[in-house]
């Protein structure tokens, strides 16, 4: 066959049509009227034998700046972390490739220990009691973390930091509509949340905070002091968003009174691979364990007192009395999440906190080198491993220069904040060397004059 991967032959076809006693394909769609009918052949190519359409797509993903050609400095939600050599072996095997809900758990011990593990170690991160199964990126578990909140507290205020990654508040403003909720975003000063805007916006009527933390100019945010405006409105609940890397260094947000964290495993073994798949992660207290979104798998023992694991919570509503349902979420990200698993498995607790701190390290090396070339770092306050910096030409044109260098430059600032025209989030990871981050600032220098 000349598309061996169309198994269908033409004798396939003449049994299910007879098996079904219709004689033609066109016969299946009699019931469409003639005049509604696209008779004519689409505009496509022709399709193109195996060897040529390995050839032609081979030559497409060529033209890509790939992060193995390339040094890059771009962040924002995406990043070049190191990758142990041992997580695409782990995910590579057939029983987890394939797997997808481990409803039998007789056959599925494999796949119910790993999600149980990474459910384990983002408690560990966050400083929560209880964290799902995974969710499909850091955006929808931060918009599924509102809307459990508005439910909760039966409340329709939900008041958002501008600070917070823009994408993932359009993803707030999404299911805020459906569930007719008012959300209210407050301003940044200084690279942080502004406080006495956050006062003034607090109200009765709020039913949940959402702050990034580290947000989404690599600021570490007060925490201690927005948790304190929150404690004084009874009912309202904390949220945040957070990269667990910087938890591996940085003080969980469970330990500063957030009710539920939510975020992206991106960062552990999980490749930029153009924007996707994520994993999202969704941790939250013991109290509101039956309003989580997706599933909980636990720990239990067999008839013979053998450890086992076992699907342990789901809000069945969300498969089947969907106008009861507290979410719209019935699946997981469980290949990623394993990913992420066996990743932060590899590293260990104390190989994350030198990850952490390498990060800090070397984005500050960044930081000082920029400044010694005269190029201004926008926010004095303290930060993870990114930063804003201002430039006196347009951003584009100098990521533009900077990949002709083999650099892909720092993040445009201007596409979400107008106010920070000429802006660059640069972001700087363990991967960053020495020479690298040199280069980078020589080349930066140059252009930007």
């Amino acid at each position: 066959m000349e598309f061996r991967y169309l198994p269908m032959t033409e004798s396939d076809k003449q049994e299910m049509l007879a098996a079904i006693g219709v004689e033609s394909t066109e016969e299946l769609f009699s019931d469409i009227p003639e005049s509604v009918r696209f008779k004519q052949e689409l505009n496509l190519k022709k399709p193109a034998n195996e060897s040529a359409l390995m050839q032609e797509l081979s030559t497409m993903a060529g033209k890509n700046a790939n992060l193995k050609e390339y040094t890059s400095f771009l962040g924002a939600g995406v990043y070049d972390h190191y990758i142990p050599s041992v997580v695409d072996h782990v995910i590579s095997r057939s029983e987890f490739y394939t797997a997808y809900t481990p409803y039998q758990p007789e056959v599925s011990q494999g796949e119910l220990q790993a999600i149980f593990e990474f459910q384990t170690m983002i408690c560990e991160l966050t400083g929560m009691e209880v964290a799902n199964s995974s969710m499909y990126d850091g955006g929808t578990a931060l918009a599924e973390a509102v809307t459990l909140s508005a439910g909760q507290t039966k409340r329709k205020k939900i008041i958002v930091s501008k600070t917070v990654h823009p994408e993932s508040r359009a993803v707030i403003h999404t299911y805020a509509k459906g569930q007719n909720l008012e959300v209210v975003e407050i301003d940044h000063h200084h690279g942080t949340t502004d406080l006495e805007q956050l006062e003034n916006e607090l109200d009765e009527e709020t039913a949940s905070v959402v702050i990034q933390y580290p947000n989404f100019f690599g600021q570490i945010e007060p925490m201690n002091d927005v948790n304190e405006l929150i404690q004084k409105q009874k009912k309202t609940m904390f949220l945040v968003s957070s990269n667990p890397l910087a938890l591996g260094y940085l003080t969980p947000p469970g330990d500063f009174g957030a009710d539920i964290v939510a975020g992206d495993t991106q960062v552990f073994g999980i490749p930029a691979q153009f924007g996707g798949p994520h994993c999202g992660y969704f941790a939250t207290t013991d109290k509101l364990k039956r309003k989580v979104p997706g599933r909980l798998v636990g720990q239990t023992t067999d008839e013979n007192g053998e450890r086992g694991f076992v699907l342990t919570l789901q809000a069945r509503e969300q498969h089947i009395r969907r106008d009861k349902a507290t979410s719209n979420i019935c699946s997981n990200q469980a290949l990623n999440a394993l990913a992420s698993s066996v990743a932060m498995s590899s590293i260990g607790k104390h190989g994350l906190r030198k990850m952490a701190a390498l990060n800090m390290q070397k984005a500050r090396y960044a930081k000082q080198k920029l400044e010694e070339k005269a190029i201004s770092v926008s926010f004095s306050g303290p930060f993870f491993n990114e930063l804003v910096i201002e430039l006196s030409e347009n951003v584009t044109k100098i990521n533009e220069k900077l990949l002709d260098e083999g650099i892909i430059g720092g993040y445009d600032l201007s596409l979400y904040y107008p106010e920070l025209k000429g802006h660059m989030l640069v972001a700087v990871t363990e991967n960053r060397s020495k020479n690298e981050i040199d280069k980078f600032v020589k080349e930066l220098g140059d252009i930007n004059g």
